[in-house]
């Protein structure tokens, strides 16, 4: 009987030893496991995570996009640094990784972004092509967020779309940034840039960036925005049209008209945006300004000048007073841009 006990003892004894290091061999197999590169995707892919997200939520996701062979790797990889915090954000993954890899860029915050420069004078026809190219968004679904003004209303109850409040900077966006996201971000910008520029002013957005979209057009010279900002505040006083070019351009890119050149049915054209043919500012802005053009429309120079025209040789603008002077620098211009050697 003592033998028979003994027996089975011996063998409890070789079945805890055979499960131990069963065990054993899967903890080192699953340890070794989470050390393997994989990839089971054929070209990048990106996987984001909100804010609140759990482990076993990311786990999940990961596996899905093929980032990691199984979600219990990255489980595991949280259970062998179980104090570790994970960055929310969207992450690109291009190339094979361990799990192990893969949760320590996500601990790291190793968020997928690309900078996107919107240059001062850009309208919203530019940017939606900026970011065709960049392959960022389809422009079309920018501008169709871009024509709706209802989250600046509150800043300028007449704005016809959000052109001149899409404020000129670099943007971080990700690959899963929205148009109404973009445009939210710019508009944020600029609220931040206007309550810098406005303290102390009692001033009407819609006016000032309207104005300032006309100045941003015409000049890229810092000195000379405050003179033909000036310049287009004397001629409203004097209810003279003000005949600005970049007006007559944007009155044909909302009719899907314009050709590269101002032509004699553009100045014609009856488009409310066209100041050759209507009088007062446009109905709205026809570029986003920058800080310094913005500034100027808030101060103009005070002066006597009533027209301008660029310089035959360049560098800026030969400003006029009188009907007369301005035909004079006209006839300058054109005879200088008419001479042998000059474009």
């Amino acid at each position: 009987m003592r033998q028979h006990v003994h027996g089975l003892a011996g063998v409890r004894t070789i079945i805890v030893g055979l499960v131990v290091a069963a065990v054993g061999t899967a903890i080192a197999a699953a340890l070794w496991s989470i050390e393997l590169r994989f990839s089971g995707f054929q070209s990048p892919v990106f996987v984001k995570f909100d804010r609140g997200v759990g482990t076993p939520a990311m786990a999940r996701a990961l596996q899905q996009a093929g980032v990691i062979r199984y979600s219990w790797q990255f489980l595991l990889a949280r259970a062998m640094d179980p104090s570790a915090k994970l960055q929310a954000g969207e992450y690109r993954f291009a190339t094979p990784d361990t799990a192990r890899g893969v949760f320590k860029r996500i601990q790291a915050g190793d968020v997928y972004y690309f900078d996107f420069n919107v240059p001062e004078g850009s309208n919203m026809f530019d940017i939606a092509r900026l970011l065709d190219s960049a392959g960022a968004m389809p422009g079309e679904d920018f501008l169709r967020a871009a024509s709706d003004a209802s989250s600046i209303k509150d800043l300028d109850a007449h704005a016809p779309t959000l052109e001149g409040y899409l404020f000129p900077a670099t943007y971080r966006l990700a690959h899963s940034t929205t148009p109404a996201e973009l445009c939210q971000m710019m508009t944020t910008q600029f609220r931040r840039q206007w309550k810098k520029l406005a303290a102390g002013e009692k001033a009407e957005p819609h006016q000032v960036v309207t104005l300032a979209s006309l100045v941003e057009k015409e000049t890229g010279l810092p000195d000379e925005r405050p003179l033909i900002a000036g310049v287009f505040v004397n001629r409203l006083k004097k209810g003279m049209n003000l005949g600005c070019d970049p007006t007559t351009i944007y009155a044909a890119l909302l009719d899907h008209r314009y050709r590269g050149t101002i032509h004699r049915s553009d100045l014609d054209n009856p488009n409310p945006y066209n100041t050759y043919k209507n009088p007062g500012l446009p109905p709205g802005a026809i570029a986003n300004p920058g800080a310094e053009a913005i500034a100027a429309a808030l101060r103009p120079a005070e002066t006597d000048y009533l027209y301008f025209v660029a310089k035959p040789a360049g560098g800026g603008h030969q400003f006029s007073s009188t009907l007369a002077a301005h035909d004079r620098a006209v006839r300058e211009y054109r005879n200088g841009k008419t001479r042998p050697g000059k474009a």
